[in-house]
Formats: C-alpha cells, sequence, structure tokens
C-alpha cells in the first residue's frame, strides 16, 4: 500500500487551526513519531538534552544521572562487543573507523529486509579499505531470538544481556522505531541519522559515509523522510532522473547556506529540499496533498502538521526560492490545509 494512500486514512486532528500548528511545530521540532513521548530540553538554550525521557524515567528513577545530557558515544559503548562466532572485542576497537550504530530485531520485517542489504554494503566498504564497523543493537525479545538474528550479521553486537547499556544507547539517539541505522564518523560525531535510506538508495556504496546531500531526489526509499518536518519540494516537467539535474542546481546553494546556518548553532535543519520529477511516486505526493498538475511548482509540504504552502509561478528563481523560504522561516506564509 501506497504511504501517501496508508496516511490518508488516518484520523485528522480535531484541534482548530491555529492550536494544531503551534502543537504540530512542537512535535516537529522534537520529531516527535509516537506517544507517549518525553523531551527534556535545557530551558536557558532551548537544546535537546534528552529525546528519550520515558527511557531516562525508567532506567534512572532517582534522577542519579540528572541532567541526563548527552554523553560522547565511545562513553555510552564502552564495554566487550561480541562477534557471532562468540568471540568478544573491546569496544576501544571502533575509534578511528565510521561506525554503523544498527537498532534492529528479528521480530520486525522491514529489519530483516535492511539487515540483507546491510550486509552488503558493509562487505563492500570494507573491501573499498575504508575503515567501517557496525554495531547491533538488538531489540530482539528473547537471547535465543538475538542470537539467530545476529548469526546473520558480520559485524559487532553490544551484548543481549547488558540491557543498560542497549538502552543507554536507544537513549543518545532517541530510538523510536526500527529498523534505525545512525552513521557516526571517525570522532565519533552524527553523520545522518538516516543511514537506512542511504543503504537503500546507493546499493554501490559510491557516497560512503553518506553525508546528508543538500537536495534529494524524491524516491520510493527517501519518501519516508517527507514526514520528518517541513519540506520544500520543487516539482518539474522531467520524467528521467538526470533532467532533475538543473532543478537542483537551482535550489542547492540555498540549501547549503540553510544547513550550514544550522549547523553552526548545533541545531537541526528546519527545512528539507527535493526535486520531484513525473512519475508514480510524484504523483502519489501530489493527490495525497491536493497539489495543481502546474509544473514547475514549488511547495513546502508539513505532513505532520497537514500543512502546505505553494508557489504556482511561470518561472522560478533563485530569487523566489529564497524568499519563499526566507517567509517561510520567519512563519509569514498562511498554510493551506492538506
Amino acid at each position: 500500500e501506497n504511504i501517501f494512500e496508508f496516511l490518508s486514512e488516518l484520523p485528522k486532528c480535531s484541534l482548530n487551526a491555529k492550536e494544531r500548528h503551534g502543537k504540530m511545530k512542537l512535535w516537529n521540532k522534537y520529531k516527535v513519531t509516537s506517544i507517549p513521548s518525553l523531551v527534556f530540553i535545557d530551558a536557558a538554550t532551548g537544546k535537546v538534552v534528552c529525546r528519550n525521557g520515558l527511557l531516562v524515567v525508567r532506567d534512572d528513577p532517582k534522577g542519579l544521572e540528572f541532567p541526563w545530557g548527552p554523553k560522547p558515544f565511545a562513553e555510552v559503548v564502552a564495554g566487550p562487543l561480541l562477534r557471532n562466532n562468540r568471540q568478544t572485542t573491546d569496544s576501544s576497537a571502533l575509534e578511528g573507523s565510521y561506525v554503523g550504530v544498527y537498532f534492529s530485531a528479528h521480530w520486525c520485517p522491514p529489519c530483516r529486509s535492511l539487515t540483507r542489504v546491510l550486509v552488503e554494503s558493509y562487505r563492500k566498504v570494507k573491501e573499498s579499505g575504508q575503515k567501517f564497523e557496525i554495531v547491533f543493537v538488538s531489540a530482539d525479545r528473547s537471547e535465543e531470538s538475538f542470537t539467530q538474528y545476529f548469526s546473520e550479521m558480520p559485524w559487532l553486537a553490544v551484548p543481549y544481556t547488558d540491557e543498560a547499556r542497549r538502552s543507554r544507547l536507544n537513549r543518545l539517539y532517541g530510538i523510536q522505531g526500527i529498523p534505525t541505522l545512525i552513521l557516526l564518523d571517525t570522532e565519533g560525531h552524527m553523520i545522518t541519522r538516516q543511514g537506512r535510506v542511504e543503504i537503500l538508495n546507493d546499493p554501490d556504496c559510491r557516497l560512503f559515509p553518506w553525508h546528508p546531500r543538500p537536495v534529494l531526489e524524491l524516491s520510493e526509499s527517501n519518501a519516508v523522510q517527507l514526514h520528518e518536518g517541513p519540506c520544500l519540494v520543487l516539482f518539474v516537467d522531467a520524467e528521467e532522473e538526470g533532467e532533475l539535474e538543473p532543478a537542483k542546481e537551482l535550489i542547492q546553494p540555498i540549501a547549503e547556506k540553510i544547513m550550514a546556518k544550522y549547523k553552526a548553532k548545533e541545531e537541526e535543519t528546519p527545512l528539507l529540499f527535493f526535486v520531484a520529477g513525473e512519475d508514480d511516486m510524484s504523483d502519489s505526493l501530489r493527490d495525497y496533498t491536493n497539489l495543481p498538475e502546474a509544473a514547475p511548482l514549488l511547495t513546502i509540504l508539513d505532513m505532520s502538521a497537514r500543512a502546505k504552502y505553494v508557489k504556482d509561478v511561470e518561472e522560478i528563481t533563485p530569487a523566489v526560492v529564497e524568499q519563499f523560504v526566507s517567509e517561510f522561516l520567519a512563519e509569514k506564509l498562511k498554510p493551506e490545509p492538506i
């Protein structure tokens, strides 16, 4: 079933438009995808301290680790790691490598299918001479299930019995669903949360280590990112992927500027950028959001808030895009309902 058809069946929120918009902005800002969710923030700076507050309350009911701020990956993962031949290695062996932190479980069908692809990607990256390791953090429901699933994996795992360390890693990255593949650089800093999308989009691993690209071409595998927050989508009259390049070049400088600005503030970018041609995925998105057939068509789509902003002009120039983006970020645009 198409993702947009599925979403169209969900019940609509009954709040009035202003209340709904304000609440959905908070959902988007803190990347909330399920309830109940508890997010701790630093009131002085507004920065997120911990996304998985429910795990904090469970793991540290007396508040001994308060204020629960993020710790370095090396500190959280510290300890023995397993190989599927039952040998162990210390987590210090990860130093100097790119690392994928893989949250997965055998009971989850999308996890099993991603694991099959990931095994091949892991092999290709290793064969290319890159220092790359993956650490499996299990959400299996029994040690037997973990052992069976891990037997298919050529990488490392946190021992299933070390529930505290598995929970701390879930807390560190605010994991709200599986499969999730977090990619880290050689210093342990996050490259992207979208490892799953990157692996599926790049089976030959040409773009390893998959640093975020300013502009994405809308595809079946990355469409899920449309639901993570507001997205600028430029629809163009192009059936072939290569024909989308001029559209990407048009909006890329603006996307790069936004990414750099928010990275400097150590904040997540408030807007993702896509170009979409003429294909089934674009048609589904237009149908779901009730957009006109015009091309080119410049839009900002905020799926969580069920809001859209449409700029239907004959010629889309960098100046038009830049003004559209700046007015959106300044909350000067009036949303239409999706």
